[in-house]
C-alpha cells in the first residue's frame, strides 16, 4: 500500500476546488466563480486498490483584508511542510497578478516536492500555455509541470498518475469508499453558502457566514436549521429578497442538493441575522469554526 498527502494551493479563483472534485470524482468542495469560495481546509480522499492520496484543498492565498482573510491565508501556507507533495495551481502568466509571485517565493523556502498544474488549458491557446509553462520551468522550483482542465477533466488522470510517483509506502488513513472526512453538518453549511455565492452579487457573499444551529436525523427526514450572518442591514435585505424570493430560492436549491447528499428528505429552515464586522471578530470567527 502506498499513501500520501497533497496540498492544493494557489490564488483565489484558479479552480482548486473544481480540480479536487474532478480528482475525487465526487463533490467534496463547493465551487463558484467568485474568489475566496473556500475558507477552510477541505480534505478529499482518492482511493485505488493499492494507493490512497489525501488531498487538502486550501483557501486561495491573497493579501488579507481582515482577520478572516489572515486565517484563510495561514490555513494554506501552514500546509507546505505538513504534506508529501504541494500541487500549485495557476491559470495565468507569472506576474499577471501579484499572488503567484508571492506563492512562488514561499515555495522556494520549502523542501517538499512541488508540482505545477496549469489549469483552464481548454480556455487558452497553445502560445499562452507555452509561455506559462516556460516561465515556471525557468523558475526551477517544480519537479513536474503539466496542463489540465479541471472543468472538463482533461489530463486529470495524467495528473493523478504523476502524483502517484511521489507517494511512498504507508497505511490507508481512511476506509475504502470514504471520499471526505468532513462531517455532514459541515457539508450542509458549505452547500448553503455555495447557493448564496450563486444567487448573490458583488461583495455580498464575502460578508456572509453560515452556522448550522440544528441537525437532527429522524426516521423519515433530516431537519436542519441554519443562520446566515451578514455584516450589513442592506445585505440582509438583498439576501432575503423581495417578498423573501431570494432566500426561498437559496433554501430550495440547498435542500435539493442536501437531499441527494444525505439520501433522505430534508426540512431546511434558514434565518438571516446581522453581525457587524464579524470577519474581524475573533470570538465570532472561532464560533463559526474558523480556528486553528
Amino acid at each position: 500500500m502506498k499513501s500520501g498527502f497533497v496540498s492544493i494551493i494557489g490564488r483565489p479563483n484558479v479552480g482548486k476546488s473544481t480540480l479536487l472534485n474532478a480528482i475525487i470524482g465526487e463533490k467534496v468542495a463547493i465551487t463558484a466563480d467568485k474568489p475566496q469560495t473556500t475558507r477552510n481546509r477541505i480534505r478529499g480522499i482518492y482511493n485505488e486498490a493499492d494507493t490512497q492520496i489525501v488531498f487538502i484543498d486550501t483557501p486561495g492565498i491573497a493579501r488579507p483584508r481582515n482577520r478572516l482573510g489572515a486565517y484563510m491565508t495561514d490555513q494554506a501556507l501552514t500546509t507546505f511542510d505538513e504534506v508529501d507533495i504541494i500541487l500549485f495551481v495557476v491559470d495565468e502568466k507569472l506576474g499577471t497578478r501579484g499572488g503567484d509571485q508571492f506563492i512562488l517565493e514561499r515555495l522556494r523556502e520549502t523542501q517538499t516536492p512541488k508540482i505545477l498544474a496549469i489549469n483552464k488549458m481548454d480556455q487558452m491557446g497553445p502560445d499562452l500555455y507555452r509561455d506559462i509553462f516556460e516561465e515556471y520551468e525557468q523558475a526551477g522550483v517544480f519537479t513536474e509541470i503539466l496542463g489540465v482542465s479541471a472543468l472538463k477533466g482533461d489530463n486529470v488522470p495524467l495528473l493523478i498518475e504523476t502524483l502517484k510517483k511521489y507517494v511512498t509506502d504507508g497505511p490507508a488513513y481512511f476506509p475504502e469508499g470514504v471520499f471526505t472526512d468532513l462531517p455532514e453538518r459541515f457539508l450542509a453549511g458549505e452547500i448553503i453558502r455555495e447557493k448564496m455565492l450563486h444567487y448573490l452579487r458583488d461583495e455580498v457573499p464575502h460578508g456572509v457566514a453560515v452556522e448550522i444551529e440544528a441537525f437532527a436525523e429522524k426516521p423519515n427526514m433530516t431537519e436542519i436549521s441554519a443562520v446566515i450572518y451578514t455584516e450589513k442591514k442592506t445585505h440582509k435585505g438583498i439576501i432575503i429578497g423581495k417578498e423573501g424570493h431570494t432566500l426561498k430560492g437559496i433554501g430550495k436549491s440547498a435542500r435539493l442538493e442536501l437531499e441527494a447528499l444525505l439520501g433522505a428528505r430534508v426540512h431546511l429552515s434558514l434565518w438571516v441575522k446581522i453581525k457587524e464586522n464579524w470577519r474581524d471578530n475573533g470570538r465570532m470567527l472561532g464560533a463559526l469554526g474558523y480556528r486553528d
